[in-house]
């Protein structure tokens, strides 16, 4: 059997139809096929490779970090320089009340930790989270996701939350001071890129405040210059209780992390002790990966040209079948009449156009949780003004083929 077949009987499947494409190497913004067709990525990696894939400065720290050591211990025992490191490197871009990183192995066990803290050292149960919104698919995760067609085959699940409607100033009065924390993405991403409306995630901070709750706000996909600034939550002028980060925090490597003041996370040291642990979170070579990749996107001030590279999209996805374009930076959801149309789009970026009216160019991209109807742009940072136009240029011919 070829590596298909096998793929297909030996990987657990999560879709009846997988694409099935078989890459072989990443450089860039490129991905290469067993046949050695180029594609232009519009993923990322759903916002991972914010530096493109296989930045030398990443390979070259995981090379250096394979010859010290791999994993010597639980998270959090031992003094192990590269999570050491990366803390330090991270709080230093980060409001003084985010200075205490508890490293993960994922995003979604950093919403789980998260959550747990909460409660911990709130004393309260009750959780707030947003409709249309993704935190992550384990069990509590789940709890706080914002759709019954994703949860209501694993019910029952966390009691006591609450979901309200993003973006309204009327749902945000149901928080009270019994409610624990809320938790919400700075800006929606499955939801097909919804930003805050103007003031609103100010009115849910105060909101917070006076109720006493712990504000959660979930950059795992948007942080790390995504949306044009450092921090998504930097636009709004809000700081959250707790920041999660995930995805392009570990440069390609698997790490999530979520960050809170000091004396929030020292709850997890007594009443029980060992209030939060894992194995994995924090690995040597995944935090060598990660600062590498940070240090990358500040030097290279990637961050700066995100507006820039977002106008360039909007001027050339213009189309009597794009019915809108959300986007805030390099996150852009293009949205079609349904997800017929949409998927049909998605197919055709993957075949070779026979009479295409510009250089041909194999894109490869996907759709939202919540939002099928749109296309996902969410491309590494460093994606050049050549590669958009292709890759533009190729949505069009599609468009006008279909």
């Amino acid at each position: 059997m070829n590596n298909r077949q096998l793929f297909l009987n030996h990987i657990a499947q999560t879709s009846t139809a997988p694409i099935c494409l078989e890459i072989v190497r990443a450089e860039g913004c490129t991905l290469y096929d067993k046949d050695g067709k180029e594609y232009i990525d519009l993923i990322g990696g759903i916002s991972v490779c914010n530096v493109g894939h296989r930045h030398p400065k990443v390979i070259q720290a995981i090379k250096k970090q394979l010859d010290d050591y791999l994993h010597i211990m639980v998270y959090g025992e031992l003094v192990q320089s590269p999570q050491v490191q990366y803390a330090t490197r991270l709080t230093a871009f980060l409001p003084a009340s985010l200075n205490s990183v508890f490293f993960t192995a994922s995003g979604s066990e950093a919403t789980e930790g998260a959550m747990k803290l909460a409660k911990r050292f709130q004393n309260r149960t009750q959780i707030v989270s947003f409709k249309n919104s993704y935190h992550g698919s384990t069990q509590g995760a789940l709890s706080v996701m914002g759709s019954e067609y994703w949860q209501q085959a694993f019910r029952p699940l966390l009691p006591d939350i609450l979901q309200l409607n993003y973006n309204s100033f009327d749902d945000l009065e149901q928080i009270t001071s019994r409610t624990a924390c809320v938790i919400a993405e700075t800006i929606q991403a499955e939801a097909g890129v919804l930003v805050p409306q103007n003031g609103w995630l100010k009115a849910l901070r105060k909101k917070c405040d006076d109720t006493g709750t712990l504000l959660i706000l979930d950059e795992i996909q948007c942080g790390f210059g995504r949306n044009g600034t450092l921090w998504a939550f930097e636009q709004f002028g809000v700081v959250p209780d707790i920041l999660l980060l995930g995805k392009a925090l570990g440069g390609g490597m698997p790490l999530g992390a979520f960050i809170a003041d000091k004396k929030l996370m020292d709850s997890f040291s007594h009443d029980p002790v060992l209030g939060h642990i894992n194995t994995f979170g924090g690995h040597p070579v995944c935090c060598a990966a990660g600062l590498a990749a940070f240090n990358v996107l500040l030097d290279e001030k990637l961050t700066a040209a995100v507006f820039e590279k977002e106008k360039l999209f909007l001027s050339l996805l213009q189309h009597p079948k794009i019915k809108s374009v959300n986007s805030r930076g390099l996150m852009m959801a293009v949205a079609f009449e349904d997800f017929e149309m949409n998927k049909r789009v998605i197919d055709g970026l993957l075949q070779e156009s026979e009479r295409p009216k510009q250089p041909d160019a194999l894109v490869f991209t996907d759709w939202f949780l919540f939002a099928a109807n749109s296309l996902r742009i969410v491309p590494p940072l460093t994606i050049s003004e050549v590669e958009i136009k292709q890759a533009c240029g190729k949505i069009i011919d599609v468009l006008d083929s279909i």
